[in-house]
């Protein structure tokens, strides 16, 4: 399957353990960024725009996982690639890989709930089903 979405990523010092090797846990956050921009470059609004002009409170990670096979460094330029979201109902999926002069360093899988906010709880979020129009941007 070919990428939706493709990025270049200069790891950051911030991304690296003290040796400056990556920790692990920096490229969720790669990916969870790359999870926004796939839902702009479908041709959704920032998710600020989203928030304010939408009944849309986020769509929160409820499963993830990933492999590791090629270590990135600092000052490394990785190429990020994002599938298309298979979506269930309230919930879909991304993937996810990380590759560095045509390696696969890493590939990760996430699950995310589509979520509106909960009138009946200050604060409160509920799972709502995925906008059919939000699917539609992606069956191009």
């Amino acid at each position: 399957m070919s990428a939706f979405l493709q990025r270049i990523v200069r790891i950051e010092w911030g991304h690296c353990d003290p040796a400056g090797i990556v920790h692990a846990p920096r490229y969720f956050d790669i990916f969870g960024e790359s999870t926004m921009l796939l839902f702009e470059h479908a041709g959704l609004p920032k998710k600020r725009q989203m928030l304010a002009t939408m009944p849309f409170a986020g769509f929160p990670m409820v499963d993830v996982s990933a492999r590791f096979f090629v270590p990135t460094a600092y000052g490394d330029d990785a190429l990020v690639e994002a599938d298309a979201p298979v979506f269930g109902n309230s919930s879909f999926t991304v993937a996810h890989r990380l590759s560095l002069d045509g390696r696969l360093c890493v590939e990760c899988v996430e699950k995310r709930v589509w979520t509106a906010p909960d009138a009946s709880r200050p604060g409160g979020l509920r799972a709502e089903r995925v906008p059919d129009a939000v699917r539609a941007l992606f069956a191009k």
